[in-house]
């Protein structure tokens, strides 16, 4: 083969692929009306379960519960983002949870709520330190909406040593 015809290949493979990815995200966006899609939730359920391992309650239906928690305050979160931002939230959630997206950016073979947390911690560490700068930032978004979710809620701030606000 030659050089010209494989350059060629590659841009037009490139170009299909881009073609399919953005198709993928008109038909399974991560936000609907401003709130996480059924796959979005499940996405940052799993992310959840992996990241923020050693801080979850030990009681399966407690854990459950503190996720559940989780994803409604991404939820909320989400809802009250500018538009633009919203927009590129639901870029990533719906990139995430197509099959291709989830295995070109994450890594990740199984699907979100079916591989475990050790899978999906492998996942993001190989996100966070992956030479691809656009993987970098999909770690670093997952991470701090997570965190930040997750630990926005009262009853979590004892784990971090945290006694609450101040009263001035």
């Amino acid at each position: 083969m030659q050089r010209r015809t494989l350059l060629k290949l590659g841009l037009v493979s490139g170009a299909v692929l881009a073609l399919a990815g953005g198709a993928a995200l008109l038909l399974q966006p991560g936000l609907v009306q401003g709130r996480l899609s059924d796959a979005g939730r499940g996405l940052f359920i799993s992310a959840g379960r992996a990241i923020l391992q050693g801080t979850l309650p030990q009681d399966a239906g407690a854990q459950q519960q503190a996720l559940q928690g989780m994803a409604d305050r991404v939820d909320a979160l989400a809802q009250n983002l500018p538009p633009h931002v919203q927009a590129e939230l639901s870029q990533l959630v719906g990139l995430l949870c197509t099959s291709a997206g989830r295995r070109g950016l994450a890594g990740l073979s199984s699907d979100w709520l079916d591989a475990d947390p050790a899978q999906v911690l492998a996942a993001l560490e190989d996100m966070r330190f992956s030479r691809l700068a656009v993987r970098q930032q999909a770690y670093q978004a997952l991470h701090e909406i997570v965190g930040g979710a997750y630990f926005s809620d009262e009853s979590t701030w004892p784990t971090l040593g945290y006694p609450g606000p101040v009263d001035i």
